[in-house]
Protein backbone atom coordinates (compact mmCIF):
# COMPACT_ATOMS: atom_id res chain seq x y z
CA UNK A 1 0.00 0.00 0.00
CA UNK A 2 1.23 3.70 -0.68
CA UNK A 3 -0.04 6.93 0.65
CA UNK A 4 0.19 10.54 -0.41
CA UNK A 5 -1.08 13.43 0.71
CA UNK A 6 -3.15 14.87 -2.03
CA UNK A 7 -3.34 18.52 -0.49
CA UNK A 8 0.35 18.85 -0.23
CA UNK A 9 0.79 17.78 -4.10
CA UNK A 10 -1.88 20.08 -4.80
CA UNK A 11 0.18 22.95 -3.50
CA UNK A 12 3.13 21.87 -4.88
CA UNK A 13 1.49 21.21 -8.51
CA UNK A 14 -0.08 24.61 -8.28
CA UNK A 15 3.03 26.49 -7.82
CA UNK A 16 4.86 24.59 -10.23
CA UNK A 17 1.72 26.19 -12.68
CA UNK A 18 1.96 29.49 -11.78
CA UNK A 19 5.87 29.42 -12.38
CA UNK A 20 5.53 28.02 -15.67
CA UNK A 21 5.04 30.11 -18.46
CA UNK A 22 1.77 28.11 -20.15
CA UNK A 23 0.32 28.61 -16.36
CA UNK A 24 -0.07 25.18 -15.69
CA UNK A 25 0.83 22.30 -14.39
CA UNK A 26 0.41 18.33 -13.80
CA UNK A 27 1.58 15.39 -12.68
CA UNK A 28 0.55 11.56 -12.04
CA UNK A 29 -0.65 10.74 -9.09
CA UNK A 30 -1.26 6.74 -10.22
CA UNK A 31 -0.74 4.73 -12.67
CA UNK A 32 0.47 5.56 -16.17
CA UNK A 33 0.76 4.49 -19.53
CA UNK A 34 0.90 0.52 -19.00
CA UNK A 35 -2.35 1.01 -16.49
CA UNK A 36 -5.94 1.01 -17.46
CA UNK A 37 -6.71 3.48 -14.55
CA UNK A 38 -4.78 6.63 -14.12
CA UNK A 39 -4.96 9.67 -11.91
CA UNK A 40 -3.30 12.67 -12.78
CA UNK A 41 -2.87 16.21 -10.89
CA UNK A 42 -4.09 18.85 -12.93
CA UNK A 43 -3.32 22.55 -11.68
CA UNK A 44 -4.28 25.72 -13.82
CA UNK A 45 -3.95 29.09 -13.22
CA UNK A 46 -7.01 31.67 -12.81
CA UNK A 47 -8.16 31.79 -17.10
CA UNK A 48 -6.04 29.45 -18.11
CA UNK A 49 -7.76 26.12 -20.15
CA UNK A 50 -7.03 22.67 -21.46
CA UNK A 51 -7.97 23.05 -25.27
CA UNK A 52 -11.04 21.04 -26.25
CA UNK A 53 -9.94 17.16 -26.31
CA UNK A 54 -11.36 13.91 -26.22
CA UNK A 55 -12.26 11.72 -24.06
CA UNK A 56 -9.56 8.92 -23.54
CA UNK A 57 -11.70 6.76 -21.75
CA UNK A 58 -14.56 6.73 -18.58
CA UNK A 59 -13.65 9.88 -16.68
CA UNK A 60 -14.22 12.17 -13.79
CA UNK A 61 -12.67 15.68 -12.33
CA UNK A 62 -12.73 15.89 -8.52
CA UNK A 63 -12.17 19.59 -7.60
CA UNK A 64 -9.52 19.88 -4.99
CA UNK A 65 -9.01 23.73 -5.06
CA UNK A 66 -10.38 27.01 -6.53
CA UNK A 67 -13.38 26.93 -9.06
CA UNK A 68 -13.00 24.84 -12.81
CA UNK A 69 -15.97 25.12 -15.58
CA UNK A 70 -15.96 21.47 -17.76
CA UNK A 71 -17.47 22.61 -21.21
CA UNK A 72 -18.81 19.84 -23.55
CA UNK A 73 -20.68 21.89 -26.69
CA UNK A 74 -23.36 23.96 -25.64
CA UNK A 75 -23.05 22.88 -22.10
CA UNK A 76 -20.67 23.61 -18.86
CA UNK A 77 -20.84 22.19 -15.51
CA UNK A 78 -19.22 24.46 -12.60
CA UNK A 79 -16.98 22.62 -10.06
CA UNK A 80 -15.68 23.98 -6.60
CA UNK A 81 -13.82 21.79 -4.01
CA UNK A 82 -15.09 19.07 -2.89
CA UNK A 83 -17.13 18.52 -6.42
CA UNK A 84 -16.97 15.01 -8.81
CA UNK A 85 -17.92 16.29 -12.26
CA UNK A 86 -18.36 13.21 -14.63
CA UNK A 87 -16.91 14.21 -18.08
CA UNK A 88 -19.05 14.01 -20.93
CA UNK A 89 -17.90 10.95 -23.36
CA UNK A 90 -17.82 13.32 -26.62
CA UNK A 91 -14.94 16.33 -27.32
CA UNK A 92 -14.63 19.35 -24.21
CA UNK A 93 -12.79 21.26 -22.93
CA UNK A 94 -11.52 22.12 -18.61
CA UNK A 95 -11.18 26.16 -17.75
CA UNK A 96 -10.10 27.92 -14.49
CA UNK A 97 -12.14 30.28 -12.98
CA UNK A 98 -9.17 31.09 -10.30
CA UNK A 99 -6.33 29.31 -9.21
CA UNK A 100 -7.42 25.78 -9.14
CA UNK A 101 -6.10 22.08 -8.99
CA UNK A 102 -8.05 19.11 -9.85
CA UNK A 103 -7.48 15.18 -9.84
CA UNK A 104 -8.45 14.02 -12.90
CA UNK A 105 -9.72 9.81 -12.57
CA UNK A 106 -9.57 8.27 -16.10
CA UNK A 107 -10.02 4.57 -16.83
CA UNK A 108 -9.26 3.54 -20.53
CA UNK A 109 -10.42 0.53 -22.63
CA UNK A 110 -7.82 -1.81 -23.36
CA UNK A 111 -9.59 -3.09 -26.02
CA UNK A 112 -8.12 -0.59 -29.11
CA UNK A 113 -11.50 0.57 -31.35
CA UNK A 114 -12.85 -1.17 -33.86
CA UNK A 115 -11.54 0.04 -37.25
CA UNK A 116 -12.40 0.09 -41.02
CA UNK A 117 -9.81 -2.45 -42.96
Amino acid sequence: MEKCSLTAQARQCLAAAKAASSGRSAHTVYGGHEHTLRQTMIALGAGRSLDEHENPGEATVHVLHGRIRLVAGTISWDGTPGDLLTVPDRRHSLEAIEDSVVLLTVAKSLTPPNRAQ
